[in-house]
C-alpha cells in the first residue's frame, strides 16, 4: 500500500486499479477488521501518512485513523500475543515459516466470528502459504493474483 505513485510500472496498472477499488470499497462501506491492541494500525502507519495524501494508501490511513472507533465501519477483535506469534495463529506445520510480522493479520481473521478474507496486493510470500491458510479456514483474496503468482514462482526458481 505504500508504493509511491511514480514508482509503479505500467504493467501493474490493473493491479493498482484493483487496490484502489478495494480501498475505496472499505472507505465507502466499512468492513475492515483490526486488532484491539492497534498492531495492524501501527503496521499500516509505518509506510503511510495520516494526512490523507499524496496517495490512495494515505487516504486509507487517514480514514482508518478517523474511523477506527466507529463500530459500524471497523470491527475490532482481541488477539493474544505469545512470544513472536499469537495464540490465534494456526498451529500448522506448513505455516511454521510464515512471516512473523504478518501473523497479526492471520490471527485477526481467525479470531473474528466471520473469518473475513485477508486482502493481499503484491506480497508474493503469501502465495506460497495460501493453501495451508485455506486448510485452517483463512481465506486470502489476492488483488493482483497473476502478478503475485509470477513473482512467487520467480523467487522459487531463482
Amino acid at each position: 500500500m505504500a508504493t509511491k505513485a511514480g514508482a509503479i510500472p505500467d504493467e501493474l496498472s490493473e493491479c493498482v486499479l484493483a487496490c484502489i477499488q478495494a480501498v475505496e470499497h472499505v472507505v465507502e462501506n466499512g468492513g475492515l477488521v483490526v486488532d484491539v491492541g492497534g498492531e495492524i494500525f501501527d503496521e499500516y502507519r509505518k509506510g503511510l501518512s495520516m494526512r490523507g495524501q499524496p496517495g490512495q494508501g494515505d487516504v486509507f490511513m487517514k480514514w482508518l485513523h478517523d474511523h477506527q472507533w466507529m463500530d459500524t465501519l471497523v470491527d475490532r477483535v482481541d488477539i493474544t500475543p505469545t512470544g513472536d506469534s499469537y495464540v490465534e495463529f494456526p498451529d500448522h506445520a506448513e505455516l511454521s515459516d510464515f512471516d512473523i510480522s504478518d501473523r497479526k493479520f492471520v490471527a485477526v481473521a481467525k479470531a473474528h466470528r466471520d473469518a473475513p478474507p485477508i486482502l493481499q496486493a503484491t506480497d508474493s510470500k503469501w502465495w506460497g502459504f495460501k493453501d495451508a491458510l485455506h486448510s485452517v479456514g483463512v481465506s486470502v483474496t489476492f488483488l493482483c493474483p497473476e502478478y503475485v503468482r509470477a513473482k512467487y514462482e520467480q523467487k522459487m526458481d531463482g
